[in-house]
């Protein structure tokens, strides 16, 4: 199985990927995605846990399928002899390497950063971890579920009354993930000026911080700490979930103020418009009971589609809350292609989110869904120029 076909975005970029479970893997997905040259490097016997995890099918893991595309896989144990050189080996003709074990673990295995720089000098190193690469928690061991709790994200989340919420996704590893992709090309557009390649210390419990907006400036400056608010926010109002007669649920936002109005005249309560505190978002947050109120009546009256199609015609913003039944079917997600179908020699087709983005010119593509463990080694190891009797000693000495 070659690479990616030629054209996209990245067509020629070279990547390893060593990480396990989400935060690394995924950025590996997303480069690969646009075109980069994948080889997913795992253990011989403890393949990357993705693979177990979440639901199955003939006893192959479906989110593997998803996480594991437009990649070629190989089996390697770095931590023997014979799979530090074959990796100092891929290495040089790398661009990209992304790692998530703890802090000294390459070291440990004399593949550090001093000699793969040396092996090649162009080379990019991510290395993804929970806590970054040095300060008091480096060494701990951590997942996106701890970051999703340090960072604030689970102290606002949830209702006023009730325990602080943790995501049931993998929120933090996900951005995580993003901001990493994104990290990779800052760094290789550096190298095209410098010709030198560089570390990259992306640590999880960053990335969610940022997205988290202005807290720590309205902290310092303030003293203000964001308390939870359920489904309401602090800036304005009306803003929250409503059920309808039929008993689904739609989300209604007026962050802007024509759309405030637009909203109470559609609910038959043009009145509070002229009220002085109806004028900014932060004072009609204030008053959120009156406006829920009046909001939540009118919707409460009228069935779904009822619903949406009011609002459409006052131009006020509105969504039903979906779950992936709806999503599958919504004629938006279909227009832009977001689910889309994968053909599997595993599995038959498959369908599972599209590309992050649309370019015009460079567009990228699935091309195969996530390989068997090692499904590549033989052939990548062949064009990196190991014979096949070096590949045989090697299987025999258990690195492969």
């Amino acid at each position: 199985m070659s690479g990616p076909s030629e054209g996209g975005s990245l067509d020629g970029v070279r990547v390893l990927d060593l990480a396990t479970l989400f935060a690394g893997p995924l950025a590996a997905t997303m480069l690969g995605d646009f075109g980069a040259e994948v080889v997913k490097v795992e253990h011989p016997t403890q393949p990357d846990p993705s693979r177990g995890h979440g639901p199955s099918k003939e006893g192959i893991g479906l989110w593997w399928k998803l996480l594991g595309r437009n990649k070629r896989t190989i089996t390697l144990d770095l931590s023997k002899r014979g799979g530090r050189a074959t990796l100092l080996r891929l290495a040089a003709e790398a661009d990209v390497i992304i790692e998530n074990f703890r802090p000294g673990t390459l070291e440990k295995w004399d593949l550090g950063w001093e000699e793969l720089s040396a092996a090649n000098p162009r080379l990019v190193l991510a290395r993804v971890t929970a806590f970054g690469q040095f300060g008091p928690y480096a060494h701990r061991p951590g997942f996106g579920t701890l970051a999703e709790a340090m960072s604030g994200f689970a102290a606002i989340t949830g209702e006023p009354d009730a325990p602080p919420t943790l995501p049931p996704f993998g929120l933090a590893d996900s951005i995580a993930g993003l901001a990493t992709a994104y990290a990779v090309l800052t760094a290789l557009r550096a190298r095209d000026r410098t010709g030198e390649g560089q570390v990259i210390d992306m640590a999880i419990i960053e990335p969610i911080l940022t997205v988290l907006g202005p807290q720590p400036i309205w902290y310092d400056q303030l003293g203000h700490v964001q308390p939870r608010t359920g489904n309401r926010s602090a800036n304005n109002a009306p803003r929250n979930t409503y059920r309808t007669a039929d008993g689904s649920w739609v989300a209604v936002s007026t962050s802007a103020q024509s759309i405030a109005e637009r909203v109470m005249r559609l609910v038959g309560r043009p009145d509070v418009i002229d009220e002085p505190w109806f004028a900014t978002g932060a004072d009609r947050a204030r008053h959120a009971d009156v406006l829920d109120g009046a909001v939540g009546a009118w919707i409460a009256e009228r069935t779904r589609d009822e619903v949406l199609a009011a609002f459409e015609k006052a131009e006020a913003a509105i969504a039903p809350v979906q779950d992936v039944r709806d999503v599958m079917s919504d004629p938006q997600y279909q227009a832009l292609d977001t689910v889309t179908s994968v053909d599997d020699p595993e599995l038959g087709p498959l369908r599972m989110q599209n590309v992050l983005f649309r370019l015009s010119a460079t567009p990228g593509a699935i091309h195969w869904a996530g390989r068997p463990h090692g499904a590549d080694t033989d052939a990548v190891l062949g064009e990196l120029g190991l014979t096949t009797t070096e590949i045989q000693e090697l299987r025999a000495e258990g690195v492969l």
